[in-house]
């Protein structure tokens, strides 16, 4: 038995000199390498995606005469035609605060549906998940006829409060999704343990749960502005001579008017867009110890 024991390192060794490149090639296949054919697939995607935005910018930065790819000269004039006509700057201030109130009623809205429903069960709490996910697989032009009618009764067509109400509805499921993931590991017995200490439901929530979720409900907030800040669909129907948004303006400049203005708006809504979308991927990253 000790003469076993004193050539079981010896062995070891012979068999891991053995098995040399075969032993590491069998362990290297235990995590299959992506295809070459898939990641050219990917890579396809993505320049087909990132395209029209590779032309889009350059454009931005032609002359007021025409849209022209490649730009015959640098300049800055479309944005500086953005930034002082009335027409497009007021869009643009219109649509910003659009959106920050209806990210502001969707994120409360969403995330007290998904407090509420994670302590349910049954089905009708599914039942109430799925119809407030109904607007996320819904045609927008549905949803913009629908709206239409409904706010053309309470006289909410072309008022400011009709714009932020409809792009919160549709915001609603975003913070949902995102807030119910964030609840996927919620401890409910720190709900418990808070009470008994003494603590209200009011301090609960602020001091215990929304750190705990706060990533969630920031990323939804984020997709409710989003969606908010580039929906044109319901736009349209809602519009009016004194109030609408930017993406309805950047509508009409295709449609009614040749207005190369349009490239710098493109432009500024592109990059606002894919920053504010960064935020939560950045948010989630594990810190580093």
């Amino acid at each position: 038995m000790s003469s076993l024991a004193q050539d079981t390192p010896e062995l070891l060794e012979t068999a891991a000199i053995t098995a040399g490149p075969r032993g590491r090639r069998r362990r290297d296949r235990s995590v299959d390498p992506i295809p070459w054919w898939l990641a050219v697939v990917g890579i396809a995607v993505a320049v087909y995606f990132t395209l029209p935005t590779l032309v889009v910018i350059p454009m931005s930065f032609g002359g007021q005469g025409s849209f022209q790819f490649p730009p015959k000269e640098f300049t800055f004039e479309l944005y500086r035609n953005f930034f002082t006509n009335p027409k497009w700057i007021g869009s643009l201030l219109n649509s910003l605060l659009v959106a920050v109130l209806a990210a502001m009623i969707a994120t409360t809205v969403g995330t007290a549906a998904a407090l509420g429903l994670n302590n349910l069960t049954s089905r009708f709490s599914r039942l109430v998940r799925t119809l407030l996910m109904v607007s996320m697989v819904t045609p927008a032009i549905v949803i913009a006829v629908a709206v239409y009618i409904s706010f053309l009764q309470w006289h909410l067509v072309g008022s400011m409060w009709g714009y932020v109400f409809a792009h919160a509805a549709i915001g609603v499921p975003f913070v949902l999704v995102s807030v119910t993931s964030a609840l996927g590991g919620f401890d409910t017995k720190l709900l418990r343990a808070s009470a008994s200490l003494g603590a209200s439901p009011v301090r609960t929530f602020l001091r215990v749960t929304l750190p705990l979720i706060g990533r969630g409900v920031a990323t939804g907030a984020v997709f409710a502005f989003v969606t908010s800040l580039d929906e044109v669909v319901i736009a349209l129907f809602l519009r009016s001579p004194t109030f609408q948004t930017l993406p309805v303006q950047m509508y009409t400049a295709v449609t009614v008017e040749v207005d190369p203005t349009i490239a710098a708006a493109s432009s500024l809504v592109v990059v606002t867009v894919t920053l504010l979308l960064l935020i939560p991927m950045l948010a989630r990253r594990p810190k580093r110890r």
